[in-house]
C-alpha cells in the first residue's frame, strides 16, 4: 500500500479514527454489561438474559471473516463506513427496543457492525504502517480494549444512575459520528494490490450453517437443554457435518473466505490458538470477577462493576509496552512465554479466593492476570500479518479476531457450564432440612444469595425458630457459590499452562523490511 502522500497530521487524525471506531464496540460490552440489571427489569425478560451478550457475539463472530475477504475485495474504506453505519443504527435501535425480543434482534445488528469495525480497524493499520512499525500501533489501537473495560463499568453506572439505560446505547452516535467523518474524508481507500472480482458465497453459507449451531449449542447446553440431548448433540453433528462441506468449499473456492493455506503454517495455526486462548481467559475474570465481588465478598454493585479495573489497567500497559518492544526487537516467543506465565499465576491466585479473601488481594491478582493478558494482545495481530502475503492482510487479520470471538464464545459457555456443574453438586450437599422447604429452593438460586436486599427480605419473613439454621445455610450456599468460581478459574489456570506449553512450537515472524517485493515506504 503506498501511503507516502500521507502527511504525519493525517495519520494521526485516520488513527484517532480508528481508535475512536475500535472504543465504540469494544466500550458497548462493558457498558451493557453494567445496564443488564435495569435493562431487564423495564423489559420484563429475566428469561432472555444472556441474550444481547450472545446474539451480539455471534453475529460479530459470523461476520468477521467474511469481512476480512470483503475488505481484500472492494477496498477498505466502503466496508469500514458501512460496518460503523450498521453499528449506529443497531445502537440508535436497541435505544429505542420496547421489549427483550427487540433488543435481543437490535443487538444482532450492532454485532454485525461491530464485528465489521473490528476487522476493518486492524486491517488499515496494516496498510497504514510497514510490517516493523505495526507492533507499536497495533499495541497502541488494542489499548482501546484496556480503556473500554476501565472506564466502561464507571460511566455505564453513571449513565443508568442519572439518565436512563437507553442512554448506554445513545451515547455510541457522537462517537460513532466522529469516526465515520475522519474514515470517510481523511483516510485513503486502500485496496489489496492484487484486485478480486469475486466472493466465497458457497463457503459463506456453509461457515454460517457451522457456526450458528454450534454457538447456540454451546450456549444452551447444559442450560436449556442437558448436553446428551438430542437438541444439543444434533447441533453438534450438524455442525460438524458443514464443517467438512466449508473446508470443502475453501479447498475449491478461488478466493477463499479464509484460506487454508493458512493452517499450513505452523506458525499461523499457533498464532490463532494463542489468540482463542487468550481472550477465553480475560472473559472468565470479566464476566466472573465482579460476580465474585459482590456475591461473596460483599462489596457494592458499583465496586463490583469497577474491581476488574486493575486487570484492565495492568492490560492496557502491557499491550502498548508490548507493541512497542515487538517493533524494537522482532521478537514475539519471549513475550508470549512471558505473557502464559502471567496468567498461569494469576489464574492460578484468584482459583484460591474464597468469602474470606481481602479486596486488595483480589486487586493484585488480577494485576497480574491482566499484565500476560496485555502482552498478548498486540502479538497475534503482528505475528500472523508478518506470516502472509500484503494481499491476504484483510483475511489474515479477520482469522485472528474470529478466533478471539470464538474463545470468548466457547469460554463463556464452558465457564457456565462448570458454574452450573458445580454448583449442583454444592446444593446437593447441604444439609437444609431444618428450613422450610419454600426457602430450601430460594437459597439454591445465586441471584437470590448474591443480592443483599433479597437476602434481608428472606430473614425478616423467616420464623424465628429457623433464623439460625437460615444464616448457617446462607454461609454454606455462599461458599458453594465460591467454590464454583474457584473451579472456573482452575479450569483456566490449566488452560494457561497449555498455552504456557504451546509456546514451545512458536516461532517469531521475521518483521518485514519489504512488502511485496517493493521497496518499504517511510510513512512516519
Amino acid at each position: 500500500m503506498k501511503t507516502k502522500n500521507l502527511s504525519k497530521t493525517k495519520i494521526t487524525l485516520i488513527l484517532i479514527g480508528l481508535m475512536a471506531s475500535l472504543l465504540l464496540s469494544a466500550l458497548d460490552s462493558t457498558i451493557v454489561g453494567t445496564a443488564m440489571k435495569k435493562m431487564v427489569n423495564d423489559l420484563q425478560g429475566m428469561e432472555y438474559y444472556a441474550w444481547p451478550f450472545t446474539i451480539y457475539m455471534l453475529c460479530a463472530t459470523v461476520i468477521t471473516p467474511i469481512s476480512g475477504g470483503l475488505a481484500d475485495i472492494f477496498g477498505r474504506k466502503p466496508l469500514f463506513v458501512i460496518g460503523i453505519l450498521t453499528f449506529l443504527s443497531g445502537s440508535a435501535l436497541c435505544g429505542m427496543s420496547q421489549s427483550m425480543i427487540q433488543l435481543i434482534i437490535f443487538r444482532g445488528i450492532q454485532g454485525i457492525g461491530g464485528g465489521i469495525v473490528v476487522t476493518s480497524v486492524f486491517t488499515v493499520v496494516a496498510d497504514l504502517f510497514p510490517p516493523a512499525k505495526r507492533g507499536k500501533y497495533m499495541g497502541m489501537v488494542a489499548s482501546m480494549y484496556g480503556l473500554s473495560s476501565l472506564i466502561g463499568p464507571l460511566l455505564g453506572g453513571l449513565i443508568i444512575d442519572n439518565l436512563s439505560w437507553r442512554w448506554i446505547f445513545y451515547i455510541n452516535i457522537p462517537v460513532g459520528i466522529l469516526a465515520v467523518t475522519i474514515i470517510s474524508f481523511i483516510m485513503p481507500d486502500f485496496k489489496s494490490e492484487e484486485r478480486r472480482n469475486s466472493v466465497d458465497y458457497s463457503g459463506t453459507f456453509a461457515m454460517i450453517l457451522a457456526l450458528v449451531p454450534m454457538l447456540l449449542a454451546f450456549s444452551w447446553g447444559g442450560k436449556k437443554y442437558p448436553w446428551i440431548s438430542v437438541q444439543i448433540i444434533g447441533m453438534f453433528i450438524f455442525s460438524f457435518i458443514m464443517l467438512g462441506i466449508f473446508v470443502y468449499c475453501e479447498s475449491k473456492a478461488q478466493i477463499p473466505i479464509i484460506p487454508l493455506s493458512f493452517f499450513k503454517n505452523r506458525n499461523i495455526s499457533v498464532t490463532l490458538i494463542v489468540a482463542f486462548l487468550t481472550n477465553g481467559i480475560m472473559f472468565a475474570a470479566i464476566m466472573y470477577i465482579p460476580y465474585f465481588a459482590q456475591g461473596i465478598i460483599g462489596t457494592t454493585a458499583t465496586t463490583s462493576g469497577s474491581i476488574t479495573m486493575p486487570m484492565m489497567l495492568g492490560l492496557l500497559l502491557a499491550s502498548s509496552l508490548t507493541g512497542v518492544l515487538i517493533s524494537k526487537t522482532g521478537k514475539s516467543k519471549i513475550f508470549v512465554f512471558t505473557a502464559f506465565g502471567l496468567m498461569t499465576i494469576g489464574t492460578g491466585l484468584l482459583s484460591t479466593m474464597s468469602a474470606d479473601t481481602p479486596y486488595f488481594n483480589v486487586i493484585f491478582y488480577m494485576i497480574i492476570l491482566g499484565l500476560g493478558i496485555g502482552i498478548n494482545m498486540p502479538i497475534a495481530n503482528t505475528n500472523i500479518q508478518n506470516s502472509v502475503p500484503q494481499r491476504q492482510i484483510g483475511s489474515a487479520t479477520s482469522t485472528v479476531q474470529f478466533s478471539r470471538n470464538i474463545g470468548s464464545t466457547i469460554g463463556s459457555a464452558i465457564y457456565g457450564t462448570i458454574m452450573s456443574a458445580a454448583m449442583n453438586m454444592g446444593f446437593e450437599k447441604l444439609d437444609l432440612s431444618n428450613i422450610p422447604s419454600n426457602i430450601q429452593e430460594i437459597l439454591k438460586n445465586p441471584q437470590v444469595i448474591t443480592n443483599s436486599e433479597s437476602v434481608n427480605q428472606i430473614v425478616q419473613h423467616t420464623p424465628t425458630q429457623y433464623s439460625s439454621f437460615l444464616i448457617t445455610a446462607l454461609e454454606e450456599a455462599k461458599k458453594v457459590l465460591s467454590s464454583s468460581i474457584h473451579e472456573i478459574f482452575f479450569f483456566c489456570m490449566f488452560v494457561a499452562i497449555g498455552g504456557f506449553v504451546l509456546t514451545i512450537i512458536f516461532k517469531d515472524a521475521p518483521v518485514r523490511t519489504r512488502e511485496s517485493g517493493k521497496k518499504n515506504e517511510e510513512i512516519v
